[in-house]
């Protein structure tokens, strides 16, 4: 037997208790005559206490030649702790050891195994399996693991079966690039990895089986940031005999659950707003709403004043930060610096202060008079503290400048509270958007998003006007899942590949498949899929997903801990047909 009990559990109950730990030397602390070893495991941590007085001496010399992440047994007694640490569940407890055994030894570790490490993230990442003994990451593992918990109670207790779907797929020329994987037995053939279940999931509806979800491994060949991985998990699902309505009640339930479960929050009913309402009030479709900074548009209040900048702009558009009159210039001028910058793009930025003294300075005072500026107040409603920060230009372009704008003053001011959630529904997306590259129209979720049965006649006559039957769950300003219900009609389906440009062979050849079992009775069907790493980070609090995954990939999408990607040998390549051509 290797422990009776974990390094956490061990409490005053168990005083005078003989037991045995295992786990991970975490310090030593040495004063001569006494020596104390925190030991470590998932659980917890454990004192333990060697002394002359009490300890056999071959033991101590034992102790004396531990280290760090040496992995040992021990087997003591459970006493009372003379200096007690109230910050852990074992600090009023310590064990007299009596035997000790050394499992195995360990070099002295590139960082430090603590809560506040010396490591470097890169360093980090190239000893994962170091870094997830320390409880930052450790911790957030175990949160994951509960969170998919919660997520396969609710969803079976709903009547979702889990049903795994293929890993080597088709390749399909739509979304991001696949990841393809050469086939041996089929020389210059590929499988691809799946963005998603897309089409095995409909062919489950197909099949009968009205309840489907999986929460699976997704692959798409994409630059990264922090919320992006190129393998990704997401919680899928799809439904049958449903409507839009019926989707989103049964997962706007399931998101109040986890909150419920997992942060003790409550919340009634998800706001809902369309997308066109999302870009005209936020310069972007996945609005945080925590905050307000709503924008306002100032066309008629200051086009047509000899401002040429303003007077040339197809959008004049801005916010008023609340209590923000006093900042300086130096700070306005930051500002208008950040806007600028290659990744923001705007041209520049304009200020209007509502003083303390209810006067008005602006940086457009010489193109207006105090007047005029009265009615720009009056128009954002703003009280007095207050400050107006506006754009101009083309609307496409400076709605999402002063969207960067509104997120970057609220990290600046701290209006992005991690413990308070604001979860709402974004609504009918245009279905299509046009390629101006390709000079057609693309999907703008998949091609096999239904349109709003009123605009299926759009589809002939106005096809940039058509709104899709799709649905974005947002929290705090993130993208946390999509869907759609989904063309279940194959005329209409031939119809949508049709407009995307896909001539009726190139159909046949990618999505032939799916389009056979529509001759077979398919079913009114709909579905969504969650981010589960990105759900599961903002539900612990954060952005960042990357330790919410226990062996991630850098920015470069490499694995510095196996040293992957990797180059095959030359037989490997052999076998499968492929020439690797340097230049």
């Amino acid at each position: 037997m290797y422990r009776t009990n974990t390094c956490g559990e061990l409490t005053e109950a168990n005083i005078n208790q003989k037991v045995i730990l295992s786990g991970w030397v975490q310090t030593i602390r040495d004063k001569g005559f006494v020596i104390w070893v925190d030991l470590r495991d998932r659980y917890g941590i454990t004192q333990l206490v060697f002394d002359d007085q009490r300890t056999p001496k071959e033991i101590l010399e034992q102790v004396k030649k531990l280290g760090r992440e040496f992995v040992i047994q021990i087997t003591g007694t459970v006493i009372e702790r003379t200096s007690k640490n109230p910050h852990i569940p074992t600090g009023n407890i310590e064990i007299l050891v009596e035997k000790l055994t050394v499992l195995s030894t360990s070099l002295v570790p590139p960082f430090v195994i603590e809560n506040e490490t010396d490591g470097g993230e890169e360093l980090r990442m190239k000893y994962r399996y170091l870094d997830i003994r320390r409880n930052p990451v450790k911790d957030k593992l175990i949160f994951r693991s509960k969170v998919a918990q919660l997520v396969r109670n609710y969803l079976s207790s709903h009547d979702f079966l889990e049903i795994e779907t293929p890993v080597l797929i088709k390749s399909t020329p739509e979304g991001a690039r696949d990841f393809v994987v050469p086939s041996r037995m089929n020389p210059g053939q590929f499988y691809a990895l799946p963005q998603s279940p897309q089409s095995f999931k409909q062919l489950l509806m197909i099949g009968g089986l009205d309840k489907y979800f999986q929460i699976v491994k997704c692959f798409r060949d994409e630059d990264l940031r922090a919320d992006r991985q190129p393998e990704f998990t997401q919680i899928d699902c799809e439904m049958s005999f449903i409507e839009q309505e019926d989707i989103l009640d049964t997962f706007e339930g399931l998101a109040k659950h986890l909150l419920k479960e997992l942060r003790n929050y409550k919340i009634d009913k998800f706001p809902r707003i369309t997308y066109s309402e999302a870009m005209r009030k936020y310069g972007n479709d996945k609005p945080d709403i925590r905050f307000g900074m709503e924008f306002i548009e100032f066309n008629e209040e200051l086009k047509k004043s000899g401002f040429k900048v303003f007077d040339e702009a197809e959008l004049i558009v801005g916010i008023k930060v609340e209590g923000c009159a006093d900042y300086t210039r130096k700070q306005l001028d930051e500002l208008t610096e950040w806007v600028k910058r290659p990744q923001v793009g705007a041209r520049g930025l304009v200020y209007i202060k509502y003083n303390k003294d209810q006067s008005i300075k602006s940086s457009i005072d010489k193109f207006y008079t105090e007047e005029k500026l009265k009615k720009v107040i009056q128009k954002s409603n703003a009280q007095i503290g207050d400050l107006l920060l506006i754009l101009s230009g083309e609307a496409q372009k400076v709605r999402p400048q002063l969207s960067a704008l509104r997120m970057e003053l609220a990290e600046r001011l701290g209006l992005r509270n991690p413990d308070v959630f604001a979860p709402l529904w974004v609504v009918d997306f245009p279905l299509l958007e046009w390629d101006e590259e390709e000079n057609r129209y693309v999907a703008m979720h998949h091609p096999f998003t239904s349109p709003k049965p009123e605009d299926i006649p759009l589809l002939e006559t106005d096809p940039g006007k058509v709104r899709a039957n799709a649905y974005d769950m947002v929290l705090n300003g993130n993208e946390i899942g999509g869907g759609s219900i989904r063309i279940h009609d194959k005329d209409l389906q031939a119809k949508m590949f049709s407009l995307l440009g896909f001539t009726q062979e190139e159909a046949e050849a990618q999505f032939g498949f799916l389009m056979n079992a529509f001759k077979y009775g398919a079913p009114p069907h709909g579905g969504i899929a969650f981010g589960f790493d990105r759900f599961t980070a903002i539900l612990g609090g954060q952005e960042v997903i990357r330790d919410y995954i226990a062996f991630p990939k850098n920015n470069a999408g490499r694995d510095v801990m196996i040293d992957a990607p990797y180059p095959i040998s030359k037989k490997q390549l052999d076998e499968l047909g492929i020439n690797i051509i340097k230049e």
